[in-house]
């Protein structure tokens, strides 16, 4: 809703506006956390909360040093209830919401980093390939604690990206911790747009190895169109067996991880979703067609490690249950919540919390991430031995928890070599199907 001039109704209009979200705020339950009615508010104690907003919202008005931006309180506000829930709530302005609904398109300008923010530093997840960040060597696990010499400690995750993006061909200096190195340094970046390019193929002996770096808009048909650029190349032969690359990929949208899971799979669940109310609650299942159908004699193996994270471990954990792919490579990051983005108007939105994802097997993903069938663990080049490892989702500061948490509390590797020879999760699994040892280990069923 829109906010009016100051005057001495503000108060109330301000409470009416929280009261809504309040309701949310007090209700919010968790596995494991108390039951709802011992952590909800009666009505009467809700308005009394809210009185005291008012109050301290009236102090701040009449009394702060300087006069205050009353707009930007009050989004603080939303944002820091939103934020206290967990690590995937938020606020976001009108410019960040158009800055997501960019992202999600598949095309944005930008340095090409996944990023998160850990203790109000922002930290890479991962470079993104053939973009300035993966060009100019940052990595997984860099520390960015200054962005053309300001300090990012204090901002907002959304101030922060807001700074990174900018104006195609204009330079960006970031001040990066890394750890192994002494002291901070500065990286020069120069904004590029970041294609997100869905999906990117190869044939190597016969296989296809397709890397899909995040759930855009054209994750589905990226897959579908490498597939059959493969039989071409091939003169109408399938490949002898696939290879799903999912490493680092940090999800996106999930009807696309579910469509990707469906042209591999002709029956049964993709994933199913648990929230409060019976509307968050839901299955997905796949149904027959023609691209499963080709594939379906086609060994596949899935190659997931630490990065690997929410839309990839919907997919990774669909095909696993399924019996329809081998998981090769470490465990998974643990992002199994369900976040709604809830259009606010000219005032931007919030993403709110609203389930948790399961695999087919009832397997909770919150956490715990997904286990791989075989792990395998790539040889760390000395310079990068002890930055190569997270822990992810399990250790954010008020993360809803979930899963079996006691393997999600050891580190799971990120690192993946530029150079194929040396990727040893990529070579293990081209043996694996050369070998015909995927067959052995799961003989798809889906179609018996």
């Amino acid at each position: 809703m829109r906010f009016p001039s100051p005057t001495n109704s503000l108060r109330s209009v301000c409470l009416a506006a929280l009261m809504v979200t309040s309701g949310t705020f007090a209700l919010q339950a968790q596995e494991g956390a108390p039951e709802e009615d011992e952590v909800a508010l009666s009505s009467q104690e809700v308005l009394e909360q809210l009185q005291l907003f008012g109050d301290v919202f009236d102090r701040i008005r009449e009394e702060y040093v300087d006069v205050p931006n009353e707009r930007e309180l009050i989004q603080a506000a939303i944002d820091g209830m939103l934020t206290s829930l967990d690590p995937h709530s938020g606020y976001l302005s009108p410019e960040s919401y158009t800055e997501v609904r960019q992202d999600t398109s598949g095309e944005f300008g930008g340095l090409g980093i996944e990023v998160t923010m850990e203790e109000g530093i922002v930290k890479v997840v991962s470079p993104i390939p053939d973009t300035p960040a993966e060009r100019n060597g940052l990595l997984a696990n860099d520390y960015l604690i200054k962005l053309d010499g300001e300090p990012v400690l204090g901002k907002s995750m959304d101030e922060a990206i807001g700074m990174m993006r900018g104006l195609v061909g204009t330079p960006i200096t970031v001040t990066v911790v890394r750890e192994g190195v002494d002291d901070p340094f500065d990286v020069v970046l120069e904004r590029d747009v970041i294609p997100l390019r869905a999906v990117r193929w190869i044939l190597d002996r016969d296989i296809g190895i397709m890397r899909l770096d995040r759930f855009s808009e054209q994750a589905y048909t990226g897959v579908e169109s490498a597939i059959k650029d493969m039989i071409e190349e091939r003169d109408g032969e399938l490949p002898k067996g696939l290879i799903l690359d999912l490493r680092n990929n940090p999800g996106g949208l999930v009807d696309q991880a579910v469509f990707v899971a469906d042209a591999f799979l002709s029956r049964g669940a993709i994933v199913l979703t648990r929230g409060r109310t019976e509307f968050e609650s839901s299955r997905y299942d796949a149904v027959p067609d023609d691209l499963d159908r080709l594939v379906a004699d086609v060994p596949l193996i899935v190659l997931i490690n630490g990065g690997s994270a929410s839309a990839s471990e919907i997919l990774a954990g669909a095909l696993q249950d399924q019996k329809r792919a081998v998981l090769v490579g470490t465990r998974s990051f643990g992002k199994g919540s369900v976040q709604n983005i809830i259009s606010l108007g000219p005032n931007g939105a919030m993403r709110l919390t609203t389930a948790r994802y399961y695999t087919p097997s009832n397997r909770s993903i919150q956490a715990s991430g997904i286990q791989p069938d075989i792990e395998i663990f790539q040889d760390v080049p000395k310079e990068f031995e002890g930055r190569d490892e997270i822990i992810g989702e399990a250790a954010l500061a008020g993360q809803i928890g979930g899963g079996s948490e006691q393997e999600a509390t050891r580190g799971s590797s990120v690192y993946v070599p530029t150079d194929r020879s040396l990727d040893t999760q990529l070579n293990y699994a081209i043996d694996l199907i050369l070998g015909d040892e995927v067959n052995e280990a799961y003989p798809p069923d889906q179609n018996e």
